[in-house]
């Protein structure tokens, strides 16, 4: 059991230790650290869907990550960049994402699922 309150942290041998996400059967909300350097938690009582594309940055730029991955909630778009995202679509899926987060491309060849980009856009709500 990894008790390590810090993903970067994290050992990179283990698909139950991969620094980008984590799971957790009991948790209400999405732990999202955005690349914007703030932590947003995301209820899943408020998620609407997700979708997992290829990412169309590739059209214009090799080295950009494989695939996209939208996480629509009724008050935030959770948009994240990286390769192998399935996994982390099966945990929203279950509603047993505990957190995400982007990590360095340097472990890109050791994990499975590699998030390279999160970002959080927040849509407005008339009143």
């Amino acid at each position: 059991m990894n008790t390590n309150p810090n993903p970067d942290e994290a050992s990179v041998s283990s698909p139950r230790d991969n620094p980008c996400y984590g799971s957790d059967p009991n948790v209400a909300a999405l732990n999202v650290f955005a690349d914007d350097e703030h932590t947003y938690f995301l209820p899943y009582a408020q998620l609407l869907y997700a979708e997992t594309i290829p990412n169309p940055a590739l059209e214009k730029n090799a080295d950009a990550p494989p695939e996209k991955l939208l996480i629509c909630f009724a008050v935030a778009e959770v948009t994240v960049l990286g390769s192998g995202l399935q996994a982390v679509a099966r945990k929203i899926q279950r509603c047993d994402l505990n957190f995400l987060k982007a990590v360095d491309r340097r472990f890109v060849a050791t994990l499975k699922t590699h998030v390279a980009a999160v970002a959080v856009k927040f849509t407005k709500q008339e009143i």
